[in-house]
C-alpha cells in the first residue's frame, strides 16, 4: 500500500478507535482512551507498524532497546521493540521494580509522579528509543529521558501515538529530542 494511503487508513483508524472522556482523570481534563484501539486487532497491529516504521526512519543506526512508560506505554513500546529488533525495558511508577532503580519526581499536567527504571536496564552508549501513548506537557517523557540518561544510555528518538500540540510538550519539557507522533491534535 502507498505511504499516502497507509497515513489515510491510520489516521482514520485512530479517529475511529481513540475516544475522547471528558473530565478524566479530574474535571478539565480531556483523556484520550486509546483502549478501544487496542481491542481491535487491525487498528493495533497498523499502530505498532506504524509506530516501528516512524522510529526507523527518525533513528539514525540501530536501536538497542525500547522503553515503554508505564502502564500503556508498555502495550505500545513491547511490540515495537519486537518489530525493530530490540530489547523492552519497563519504565513504572515508584515501588515496582525489583533490584536497584534511578527514580525521577516530575510534574504531571494534573499531579506529580515519580518514575524508576532498574539501574542495569541498559548497558553504556545503548541507543534506546522511547515510546508512549501521549505526549501532552512532555513531562512524563522528559523524566524518562532523564533516567536513560542516568543509565549511561543515549535516547535516540522518542515515538508517540499522539501528540497533543496545545499542552506544548514538544516546545517545552520535550524540546530538542528526535521526536515522531503518529498523529498531532492542535
Amino acid at each position: 500500500m502507498p505511504v499516502g494511503e497507509t497515513r489515510v487508513r491510520l489516521d482514520a483508524l485512530l479517529d475511529a478507535l481513540v475516544e475522547d472522556v471528558p473530565d478524566f482523570p479530574k474535571p478539565g481534563v480531556l483523556f484520550k482512551d486509546i483502549t478501544p484501539l487496542l481491542r481491535d486487532p487491525t487498528g493495533f497491529a497498523a499502530t505498532v507498524e506504524a509506530l516501528a516504521s516512524a522510529a526507523s526512519e527518525l533513528v539514525d543506526g540501530a536501536i538497542d532497546k525500547v522503553v515503554g512508560i508505564e502502564a500503556r506505554g508498555f502495550i505500545l513500546a513491547a511490540p515495537v521493540a519486537l518489530a525493530v529488533g530490540a530489547g523492552f525495558v519497563p519504565v513504572r511508577k515508584a515501588g515496582k521494580l525489583p533490584g536497584v532503580t534511578h527514580a525521577v519526581t516530575y510534574e504531571l499536567e494534573y499531579a506529580e509522579s515519580t518514575l524508576e527504571v532498574r539501574e542495569d536496564a541498559f548497558r553504556s552508549g545503548e541507543r534506546v528509543l522511547v515510546v508512549d501513548d501521549v505526549l501532552a506537557t512532555g513531562g512524563t517523557i522528559a523524566a524518562t529521558v532523564e533516567l536513560v540518561r542516568e543509565c549511561e544510555a543515549e535516547v535516540a528518538g522518542v515515538a508517540v501515538l499522539l501528540e497533543l500540540a496545545f499542552l506544548g510538550g514538544r516546545r517545552g519539557k520535550a524540546a530538542g529530542l528526535p521526536l515522531t507522533a503518529l498523529r498531532v491534535v492542535s
